[in-house]
């Protein structure tokens, strides 16, 4: 699930406690361009004794190699274990415009990067990486010839955190089915998986270490419990996001999200939802999200509507479900789901 902190991180670190006390397994912590995800990830593994704390996402462009793997071996340290690191490129916007860093060769600096992570996390010599985008030590040509291979100091409480990829681009998720642990897709539809990630998927897994095990796939939705009359209208409160993120997230040639919906076959919505949002007519926009997404997007219904769904997302390769209760008690939702789920 992914953990939200606008109520303040000590009530939501509190909400973290119960939801995990009903079953809730993966607690994921955003960053984008609000307050920085470990510092959160590491007050939860003080207040947290079995939910796993999980990255959701660190940007890749915001920090080094290096110090993306120790952070993660901190939180783990922490949490006794409980880290998952989450990584993804964000946007030109977010790293361009807020941390002033250019966006290049996300492909290439993730396959670095996850390399890079391994290898601080083994101890096994130290650590030297040579790369077209990161070398270590720095070579003499590009600094001050100082550079010395090092070890992490600490012993990382595990030798392998997993780490886990949000990929868009049939490039990057063929990259994340070689090489990540898992898989965050985001607007996830079930019926149209196949279709529209299949080959990548495939691709990338036929170049596969057998040692990493089977690529985990976190996907889901909004939840609510209920007949559809009482409940339908909770659909409807995924429209800003998605109007945000396909209309907004992005220049108006360099949408991955608007990039995404047009693959799932909504070329002329994804138009239309760009130009309102870019127009500044949010609401419109907002109402133009197809109705067929906001559906397979979600899990809202009666109990055996909700079933169905579960069975829908595991069917498509999900093997991590990742719900956000909408409706009723967020405990009691986690509750029931884990008990159909097991």
């Amino acid at each position: 699930m992914g953990i939200g902190y606008s109520g303040g991180h000590k009530k939501s670190a509190a909400l973290v406690r119960d939801l995990a006390s009903a079953g809730l397994d993966v607690a994921w912590v955003a960053e984008a361009y609000s307050f920085d995800a470990p510092s959160y990830m590491g007050y939860l593994a003080a207040q947290t004794q079995r939910v796993k704390i999980a990255a959701g996402i660190l940007p890749i462009y915001t920090r080094t190699p290096t110090l993306l793997a120790m952070t993660a071996a901190g939180v783990d340290a922490l949490s006794d274990g409980r880290c998952i690191l989450g990584l993804g490129a964000s946007g030109p916007q977010v790293i361009e415009g807020f941390h002033g860093v250019p966006y290049d060769r996300p492909l290439a600096r993730t396959r670095e990067i996850i390399e890079i992570c391994r290898d601080v996390w083994k101890r096994e010599a130290p650590l030297t990486h040579d790369g077209p985008i990161y070398r270590l030590p720095l070579p003499a040509d590009q600094g001050t010839g100082l550079g010395k291979a090092l070890k992490l100091i600490n012993h990382p409480v595990r030798s392998s955190i997993p780490i886990f990829v949000a990929s868009l681009g049939e490039k990057n998720l063929e990259l994340t089915a070689e090489l990540a642990d898992g898989w965050l897709p985001v607007f996830f539809m079930p019926e149209k998986a196949e279709q529209v990630f299949g080959p990548s998927l495939a691709a990338g897994k036929a170049k596969r270490d057998p040692s990493l095990g089977p690529l985990q796939i976190n996907a889901g939705g909004p939840v609510a419990i209920g007949e559809e009359k009482d409940v339908a209208h909770l659909r409807d409160l995924a429209r800003p996001g998605m109007a945000l993120y396909i209309g907004g997230m992005g220049a108006k040639n360099r949408n991955f999200y608007n990039s995404l919906v047009r693959r799932y076959g909504f070329e002329a919505e994804a138009e239309k939802i760009q130009e309102l949002y870019l127009a500044g007519n949010k609401k419109e926009a907002e109402a133009a999200v197809p109705t067929e997404m906001l559906e397979q997007t979600s899990l809202i219904g009666p109990e055996s509507y909700v079933k169905e769904r579960i069975q829908a997302f595991a069917a498509a390769g999900v093997t991590m479900l990742s719900i956000t209760p909408v409706g009723g008690d967020p405990v009691s939702t986690v509750e029931k789901i884990k008990s159909w789920i097991g």
